[in-house]
């Protein structure tokens, strides 16, 4: 399965159908993949065999899980993290992409955002939630075998390693690939009005049945509660993703001190600001899901800057004692086809 650590957004009553489809009415279902939940919500203007779109959505969740999981050993990423050699590999070209997609935006934010973190990642414990603050010296030793910068593009489909001990955790950008991928399932099926979530991760397009708009919620960013923060109604024809990411759903207490997972690649160590959600509104599902880890590593002061920068749509939400506050990207503040409340 695809590790998933983010805030899982609160979404519209789904209901499962297993019957071929009526023109203009909402159908929906759901199932489980990549260690987490999805959903899919859809108009269709033309009759739709939903059993078999499931089946088809099925199969292209378990085709990317077989190629990008961080706990199958007979995933290609996970292959390529096994080989403790420098020769190239062959990953597959949707991993060298998302590769080089990942890297444009770990550069953007000075290397706090890095998908070679997957050691540092475990070294805290976050791997297999056996929590522990490991040493400064553990933590420069393992520093030393990250970043972006030893791994190679070869050619459109293969990866090289200039470090052997180099692994990549394609968690933070992968599950919004997937989401652009379910979509892709239905557009290839015609169907231009729907929303597919997996894990909290989302991607509209259209409207519903009634004419009107998507409405999404996001989860109030703070440890043990369940409630709605902020309601997002997207009014737009085209697609559109959101994607979520927040510190306070998987962390550990030691000595007093809260440790995040979110892990800053320049330090090795969590992030210790107080920004807790970042919620990133972009067309294209990878890089969003890539961004809101980005700027939510970061936090607020220079993160906004860095949205403000790239022109990215992002809203930042901060925790202050029992406070929180908010601050919108100029990006965000001109989407005028989004509206949150």
């Amino acid at each position: 399965m695809i590790r998933h650590l983010r805030t899982c957004a609160a979404l519209l009553p789904f209901t499962l159908i297993v019957a071929c489809s009526e023109p203009e009415r909402m159908h929906a279902f759901e199932g489980f993949a990549q260690g987490t939940t999805y959903h899919v919500s859809f108009r269709a203007a033309e009759p739709v065999d939903l059993p078999a779109l499931r089946r088809a959505v099925d199969d292209e969740l378990g085709r990317i899980d077989k190629a990008m999981s961080g706990y199958r050993q007979d995933s290609a990423i996970e292959q390529f993290n096994a080989a403790r050699d420098l020769t190239p590999h062959t990953t597959g070209r949707e991993i060298v992409t998302l590769v080089q997609q990942a890297r444009s935006v770990s550069q953007a934010s000075e290397g706090c955002y890095d998908l070679s973190i997957k050691p540092l990642f475990d070294l805290w414990g976050f791997g297999d939630d056996r929590f522990s603050p490991p040493s400064a010296g553990a933590i420069g030793q393992t520093l030393a075998s990250t970043g972006m910068d030893k791994v190679e593009s070869v050619g459109d489909d293969g990866l090289r390693k200039t470090r052997p001990d180099l692994q990549i955790d394609l968690s933070s950008i992968a599950q919004g690939y997937s989401v652009g991928r379910v979509a892709r399932v239905l557009e290839q099926r015609g169907i231009r009005d729907y929303l597919v979530e997996i894990g909290g991760e989302l991607q509209t397009r259209g409207g519903k049945p009634d004419g009107q708009p998507w409405r999404v919620a996001i989860e109030r960013p703070v440890p043990g509660e369940r409630k709605v923060e902020k309601v997002i109604t997207i009014a737009t024809a085209d697609p559109l993703a959101v994607m979520t990411s927040g510190t306070y759903r998987h962390y550990f207490d030691a000595d007093g001190k809260r440790y995040s997972h979110i892990l800053d690649a320049r330090t090795g160590r969590p992030v210790e600001h107080a920004t807790v959600s970042v919620t990133v509104l972009y067309p294209e599902p990878a890089a969003a899901d890539a961004w809101s880890t980005a700027l939510l590593c970061l936090g607020r002061e220079q993160g906004l800057k860095v949205a403000n920068e790239q022109g990215i749509p992002a809203l930042f939400i901060d925790q202050n004692g029992d406070r929180l506050t908010e601050a919108y990207s100029r990006a965000l503040q001109s989407l005028g086809s989004v509206h949150i409340e």
